[in-house]
């Protein structure tokens, strides 16, 4: 099972990965790295199942199943374009991105169709960078948007609050997928139920994982931590339901009539 070392993530599998819930007929054992190491690993198919970008679920859809629980998925909780001050054209501006296959590119690139200077680089390195001048924004994720401000950064789009307004749905950011290569009929959802159980009990004793979402998070705050979990862990997580699969197939459609994604 992989997945990524952010709080919402450590704090959903922190049950499964220590026996807390039952782990059906499988031996699970975790892998943890950065989001865009985790899409592109599952570009080389190295994980039964793993955390991954909705944007590199899409490109994946032929080889992973999109499982019902587990996914990072909410209203208010998008990416955010922020830079010192606002640059002339964010089309042309030098945009530091966490990942090529990210959902936060994704939407970037459906708000702006005409960005052109993106600079992947590791999320927790983009403020930084951006406060340096070396990149004349960047788009932040996960608990960027709780800190931005003391790098003395200024928010020029919250790519969420545009996706909501433009229809009206959940902004998908990451979810977890099976690999479909040797996974039997019926799988997929065992391995959700597998998951629900995990995110449930999560939900239900929430300092249980205290210790292993901080080994985690490494430098983050209490109360930083304790925001990012409300926010990105939610009923969606629990189940993507009816709501989150159309958020889904709407940020699909969009992306292929966009030519971001390539027509089927």
């Amino acid at each position: 099972m992989a997945f990524s070392p952010c709080p919402n993530d450590t704090f959903v599998f922190h049950a499964l990965i220590h026996g807390l819930v039952g782990a059906g007929p499988y031996a699970v054992s975790a892998h943890v790295e950065d989001v865009e190491a985790l899409n592109n690993a599952a570009f080389a198919g190295r994980f039964g199942a793993t955390k991954i970008s909705f944007y590199a679920y899409l490109l994946l859809k032929k080889r992973y199943a999109l499982l019902a629980s587990g996914a990072a998925l909410g209203y208010g909780c998008g990416p955010l374009l922020v830079a010192k001050k606002r640059p002339r054209s964010p089309a042309r501006a030098r945009v530091a991105v966490p990942g090529m296959h990210t959902t936060a590119l994704l939407l970037l690139r459906l708000w702006e169709p005409r960005m052109e200077g993106v600079e992947p680089m590791r999320f927790d390195m983009i403020m930084e960078s951006v406060a340096s001048g070396a990149c004349d924004a960047g788009l932040i994720i996960h608990e960027g948007r709780f800190v931005y401000e003391r790098y003395g950064l200024r928010k020029i789009v919250d790519l969420g609050e545009w996706w909501e307004r433009e229809t009206g749905l959940p902004v998908p950011l990451g979810c977890i997928a099976l690999r479909r290569e040797g996974a039997s009929p019926g799988e997929a959802g065992t391995v959700s139920d597998i998951i629900r159980s995990s995110v449930l009990y999560a939900r239900a004793h929430p300092a249980a994982s205290d210790a292993y979402v901080r080994a985690h998070a490494q430098e983050m705050e209490d109360e930083v931590i304790r925001r990012h979990i409300e926010l990105y862990v939610n009923d969606f997580t629990v189940d993507l339901g009816e709501t989150g699969m159309r958020a889904v197939e709407t940020l699909e459609e969009r992306a292929r009539c966009g030519g971001i994604l390539p027509r089927e």
